[in-house]
């Protein structure tokens, strides 16, 4: 199935573009390969993993942090604290089941507060934003791709 009829080629442009943007401005390729594949897991994308698994090892993302990027929070010394924020704020984006704001009270929802500290504490804003657009970014290309069954497969890097 070729990408034009999995999305208008519009949008489909502007997510790539999106996608192109946040991951410059994070301004490390490795980083956002493993914050890509972990929303990509937890959104059961198929086609995503597949071809963010294979960009990661381009950029020289370790098998063993590959390996175990699922059970990251069990793992001390395979994903440093920066990388460990980055995929807990990752996971709070991408599920957005929990957690509370002062500004909004409880009522479930939101980031946990104390996962974007956490976050804040290792990127500074703009790189924080590019971070935020990246798991917003590819939270989308997963939804169209589990939503249009595309399978694993088509990408070559």
């Amino acid at each position: 199935m070729s990408r034009t009829t999995v999305l208008d080629r519009e949008v489909g442009q502007a997510l790539s573009a999106l996608s192109a943007t946040a991951k410059r401005g994070l301004g490390d390729p490795a980083l956002a390969e493993l914050v890509v594949i972990r929303a990509s897991q937890l959104n059961h994308c198929a086609f995503c993993l597949d071809m963010h698994l294979a960009v990661a090892r381009k950029h020289g993302v370790s098998e063993r942090q590959l390996d175990l990027l699922a059970a990251w929070e069990e793992t001390e010394d395979v994903y440093d604290e920066r990388e460990r924020a980055a995929l807990a704020l990752t996971e709070a984006v991408t599920v957005l089941t929990g957690g509370t704001s002062q500004a909004f009270g409880s009522g479930g929802g939101f980031v946990p507060d104390d996962v974007y500290e956490r976050a804040a504490k290792h990127f500074d804003e703009p790189r924080l934003a590019h971070l935020i657009a990246l798991i917003v970014a590819i939270n989308n290309w997963n939804r169209v791709m589990v939503s249009r069954r595309i399978p694993p497969g088509g990408y070559t890097p």
